[in-house]
């Protein structure tokens, strides 16, 4: 028995080493293709448009990283400690920016502020003026309203993971500081935030790595930065070797973020006491002071999810023939299908993985899974270009192999089809997988499958009746997750979809390049309501 069982675990082991090998592939090809390259390639980057697309990426996060790093701390410091009328529902309103793709809020605040729109022709209608020579107004479409529109839709990051650091601080400490005299402001910067620092600076790790990784947004801007330079050297240039060069600076950069936030955290040492301290309870506001935190709270739930959401609901309203195209509905049933795919798919492999790695030492397991969570951090642009290139050469290999054998030509069968589309969402979120995989697992006693094993049960049962029954929790809610992220997925898709294939945000995407705003609503809108039930998990998550 003890032998069949030791070879069970060997076979576990292996399958999991080589589901590992699979999700980090696109990155060893990346390297591979970029380090690879003509040396004077690099020197071709470096002297012509790196310059400026390093310039702009590092502009964009910085700034996106800065407006969401104030912006998430101060509401879960506010949401926390002080209590106001509507803090009950306010804390949950502020998840919504994060149903709200950033490239979908930048076509609605467009339409809002460009020149045509409602807010201009109201003020030159108000003043008297006649042309753009008359006023001057702000350029939505630049760095700075690139930083506006993503600091909204990304901030709740930042709040999420602060405001859970900030719940679990005990009240004895801010009963001190109060005791010491000080107030609110001196409370928060002298005890609060020391003790939530390494929450906040993994939350403004992920803003900036999820900058970096915008297409959307920046391409409509035309705000040049690394992710559109891979685009625009692969698709307009026809140069792979030169894209990928490019990808490898941007996982690069993508490195040093997650190096710096780990250096960051490294001395940071808090100790709590081992017996149950109290909470921090809200302190109570004045009318006036409440009314003024309450509109704070609001504003950013406002201008990054309410305000873009009517503009976006307007056009549908007035015109329901927006719901008849046949285009989008196609894209609908293709973004459903991709999503439940990848979803089970991530799922399944990432529960497979973990349960192998069990027997495995812990050192090697834990660097392991981190190592398999990495595509996370990465541009989808970058795990594009470095899915594309192995598949293709896989693909061909069958290809000939078929030929050869039947006569037949079976054509491109992953990147022809969607079939790199599910390889690509499922290598960028395995990570939410493996998470989910690894909380169900923490709450299951060793004991449970060790006596099922002794009693004959194979592996498949001891998976499929208790594994299985006792993660579904977890594991359903990493399905909704990877779900959600895979239709709202935009760089991957435009870089892997086949030809005349299109998901709800691809199709978005298409309407407003062409400048048909209201044409893209109704995907929008889908992409949000979808959106939506991952929002709902969060807020159940952290009541």
């Amino acid at each position: 028995m003890a032998e069949k069982l030791k070879k069970r675990a060997g076979l576990g082991r292996w399958l999991a080493l080589a589901i590992a090998g699979c999700v980090l592939l696109p990155i060893v090809s990346i390297a591979w293709m970029g380090f690879g390259s003509d040396g004077a390639r690099w020197a071709h980057l470096l002297a012509t448009v790196f310059p400026r697309y390093l310039s702009n990426s590092l502009s964009l996060m910085l700034g996106v990283g800065a407006v969401s790093l104030l912006l998430g701390t101060s509401l879960a410091y506010l949401i926390t400690h002080l209590e106001f009328p509507g803090r009950k529902w306010v804390q949950y309103g502020l998840f919504l920016p994060l149903a709200m793709p950033s490239f979908v809020a930048a076509y609605a605040w467009v339409d809002v502020l460009e020149y045509a729109g409602p807010l201009q022709t109201t003020l030159r209608d108000l003043a008297g003026w006649s042309s753009v020579r008359d006023y001057w107004f702000p350029n939505i479409r630049s760095l700075p309203g690139a930083i506006f529109v993503l600091s909204l839709t990304l901030y709740p990051y930042v709040y999420l993971l602060a405001r859970a650091a900030f719940r679990e601080l005990p009240a004895s400490g801010q009963d001190v500081a109060r005791s010491l005299g000080l107030g609110h402001m001196r409370q928060f910067l002298r005890v609060s935030l020391p003790q939530a620092r390494p929450a906040i600076a993994a939350g403004t790790a992920i803003v900036m790595m999820e900058t970096l990784n915008d297409f959307g947004t920046v391409d409509y801007f035309a705000v040049q930065t690394l992710t559109t330079g891979i685009f625009s050297i692969w698709l307009e240039s026809y140069d792979p070797g030169g894209a990928a060069q490019l990808a490898v600076l941007a996982a690069l950069i993508v490195a040093g973020l997650l190096g710096v936030e780990k250096i960051g955290r490294r001395r940071a040492r808090f100790h709590k006491s081992g017996r149950q301290l109290a909470p921090i309870q809200p302190q109570p506001l004045s009318s006036r002071q409440g009314a003024a935190v309450l509109l704070y709270c609001l504003v950013p739930m406002g201008l990054g999810f309410l305000i873009p959401l009517m503009v976006l609901v307007a056009p549908v309203v007035s015109d329901l023939s927006l719901w008849s195209d046949t285009g989008l509905w196609r894209a609908a049933a293709h973004s459903l299908a991709l999503g439940g795919a990848s979803a089970g798919l991530v799922v399944t492999l990432a529960t497979v993985m973990v349960l192998g790695l069990q027997k495995t030492p812990a050192a090697w397991r834990k660097s392991l899974l981190t190592l398999t969570t990495v595509g996370y951090a990465f541009p989808g642009a970058v795990l594009g270009l470095g899915i594309l290139i192995p598949l293709a050469t896989f693909d061909n290999w069958l290809a000939d192999l078929v030929f050869a054998t039947f006569r037949r030509d079976p054509g491109l069968l992953l990147t022809g089809s969607a079939g790199a589309l599910i390889v690509a969402y499922c290598v960028r979120f395995f990570a939410i997988g493996v998470g989910a995989a690894e909380a169900g697992l923490a709450a299951i006693s060793t004991n449970i499958p060790l006596a099922a094993s002794t009693l004959g049960r194979g592996p498949k049962d001891v998976l499929v009746n208790i594994y299985q029954p006792l993660m579904r929790g977890s594991l359903a809610s990493a399905m909704v997750l990877v779900f959600v992220d895979t239709v709202k997925e935009l760089p991957a898709t435009l870089l892997l979809r086949p030809f005349n294939f299109d998901t709800l945000s691809t199709h978005v995407y298409a309407q407003a390049s062409l400048e048909n705003f209201h044409g893209s609503t109704p995907a929008a809108l889908l992409i949000i309501t979808l959106s939506l039930g991952a929002i709902f998990l969060l807020a159940k998550a952290h009541r």
